[in-house]
């Protein structure tokens, strides 16, 4: 089954702005936070906005304490008031596409003008934008509805910002060969016009459409109405859990689309579950390779044989003969490493990746035996090569379980950072290092006794990476480890920058080995390993376009980088001998 996903999928602007600034809220406030009705349509959010002691609002009291954040649909000006005249702390999350349009209706109905509302009159933001009319707003959902209105002297037209393109060019056209001295404006959201737009083009080349978001959400039921009228199945679904499993073996092309209040992670559950149904579509031996596949990421086997190949490439780049021992000593401590700390961050593994979470939960004796079993079998294999090695990789490993243990108690320090995890960005970079050193530095320290120019190029080199490829998936994962409170990278520099960052840390990385192999600091599978940052930079591109959704396939295509290093320095240090 070939899926493709709307590159327009998920959270909007607005959306993802009123989330993030709730969650900030409940970080940062020091009494009860609220808010004033449903915050967004999607129930799954909402729920988890609820277990994290957000509550909902559905009455403004006569007294109030604590903080109440305005709903990103918007609210009447006296309600606001209201609330602030309740005594609360008020912070008004208001999509500013819909500020946009309550600025509209207000400055023309200060001047004498109807307004006319294009939208559905039960929903939220057009409730509050009827709050700006000064009583001279008319809700309308079609042409019929305008016919019933009187012909006023100077009125004005707006739609509510997620309202159905095609529809308002409709309305627009009726209005200007009868009503032409009335004002229009188009004030539907740019996200969803692109988001209708691309939903048609998707439906031209699939067998089916599945549409994800909230059955009250707006916008997600205009997007299943946009694909039936394409005359082709489509499936409006909340979550993995909706989706009829048995059409599902007979469709061959399945588009994916989700509503603005849709998150990511709920996307990448239905994709993942998508991935599993399209198996039945496979013969048994590529059945039987997906779930070898799997297995291989879910017990982290695959990523800690990355590091061996990142380990034997390493070596080969500072001219160091590969020794199998320390090659086995960096994959013993990245598996171990890896599972321990998937298995400690799985409640953000329950959002981001549920079938791994379940796969813990499962068979969390034996993960937890050979987490065990591998760390320890590195740690000997350390004191083997020699006893500064032993050293720096005990300490590796007790840093790593220290990770998110609590190191300064409240009280202690004025900033909310009591854990290394509660550093922003401390994992990714971490990880990254310790990759590095494990990679790099200790086979240097076993193999010449000090850590000579090549080394500290090479360290650089394989941290980058590394860092590359946790920076990424932080980015994939950044809404589900935001609700759970995780501060990573994309967190903090946007999803945007991001993407720029990594982009050209891998044109860096490619440059970066080129250029000390031919200054003759390193070796000359430097030259050939470094293809790997192409190839991870490639696939940056391909994820932009989303011409790769978030599943196994992709994770495994991110963890092969590795393997692509190892195979790329075995070819020439083999032929040079």
């Amino acid at each position: 089954m070939k899926l493709t996903l709307a590159r327009t999928a998920g959270f909007c602007m607005g959306v993802r702005r009123a989330v993030d600034m709730v969650l900030d809220a409940a970080n940062r406030a020091d009494g009860h936070v609220c808010t004033f009705g449903p915050l967004i349509h999607n129930s799954q959010v909402l729920e988890i906005l609820k277990n994290k002691g957000i509550s909902l609002l559905d009455h403004i009291p006569e007294k109030g304490q604590g903080t109440v954040l305005i709903r990103a649909h918007g609210v009447p000006p006296e309600e606001k008031q209201a609330l602030e005249a309740a005594g609360f702390s008020v912070i008004d999350a208001t999509c500013p596409r819909v500020i946009k349009v309550q600025t509209i209706i207000h400055k023309y109905a200060k001047l004498g003008y109807h307004t006319l509302i294009l939208g559905d009159v039960d929903h939220s933001e057009v409730k509050g934008l009827m709050g700006y009319t000064q009583g001279n707003g008319f809700v309308i959902q079609d042409i019929s509805d305008l016919e019933k209105l009187s012909k006023f002297p100077q009125a004005i037209m707006v739609a509510q910002t997620t309202q159905n393109h095609d529809l308002f060019s409709q309305v627009s056209a009726y209005i200007e060969s009868n009503h032409p001295h009335y004002l229009i404006f188009n004030t539907i959201c740019d996200s969803t016009s692109k988001r209708q737009a691309e939903v048609k083009e998707i439906a031209k080349n699939a067998d089916a459409v599945v549409v994800v978001g909230g059955k009250n959400s707006g916008n997600t039921k205009r997007l299943h109405q946009i694909v039936q009228q394409q005359n082709i199945p489509s499936y409006h679904i909340e979550t993995e859990n909706d989706l009829p499993e048995q059409a599902f073996q007979y469709y061959h092309r399945v588009g994916i689309t989700a509503g603005a209040s849709t998150p990511n992670w709920i996307i990448n559950r239905v994709c993942h579950r998508l991935e599993t149904l399209s198996s039945t579509q496979l013969g048994t031996i590529l059945q039987f390779w997906q779930t070898f596949q799997q297995a291989l990421l879910f017990t982290n086997i695959f990523v800690a044989f990355g590091a061996g190949c990142l380990a034997f490439a390493s070596m080969c780049m500072q001219g160091i003969p590969p020794v199998f021992a320390q090659v086995m000593m960096a994959f013993l401590y990245v598996l171990s490493m890896h599972t321990l700390n998937n298995y400690i961050s799985r409640k953000a593994e329950r959002y981001n990746y549920p079938y791994r979470a379940a796969f813990y939960e499962r068979f969390r004796i034996p993960l937890l035996v050979m987490a065990f079993t591998a760390g320890l079998s590195g740690l000997i294999l350390a004191y083997i090569q020699g006893v500064l090695a032993f050293i720096i990789l005990l300490t590796m490993s007790l840093l790593g379980m220290t990770y998110k243990l609590t190191l300064f108690p409240s009280g202690v320090t004025s900033y909310k950072i009591h854990k290394i995890q509660d550093i922003p960005g401390s994992k990714t970079i971490l990880i990254a290092v310790a990759w590095g050193i494990v990679t790099s530095i200790l086979p240097s320290i076993i193999e010449k006794g000090d850590v000579p120019l090549s080394s500290l190029i090479v360290f650089i080199w394989s941290t980058g990476l590394v860092f590359g490829r946790c920076a990424f998936f932080d980015l994939l994962d950044i809404q589900g480890n935001r609700i759970v409170g995780q501060e990573t990278l994309p967190g903090v520099m946007g999803e945007a920058r991001t993407m720029r960052m990594l982009r050209w840390l891998s044109t860096g990385l490619f440059l970066w080995g080129i250029i000390f192999y031919f200054v003759g600091i390193t070796h000359i599978t430097s030259a050939l390993v470094c293809v790997t940052a192409l190839l991870f930079h490639s696939l940056l591109r391909f994820y932009e376009k989303k011409r790769l959704v978030s599943s196994t396939r992709l994770h495994f295509f991110v963890e092969s980088h590795f393997v692509v290093c190892g195979l790329m320095a075995w070819g020439p240090w083999w032929i040079m001998g």
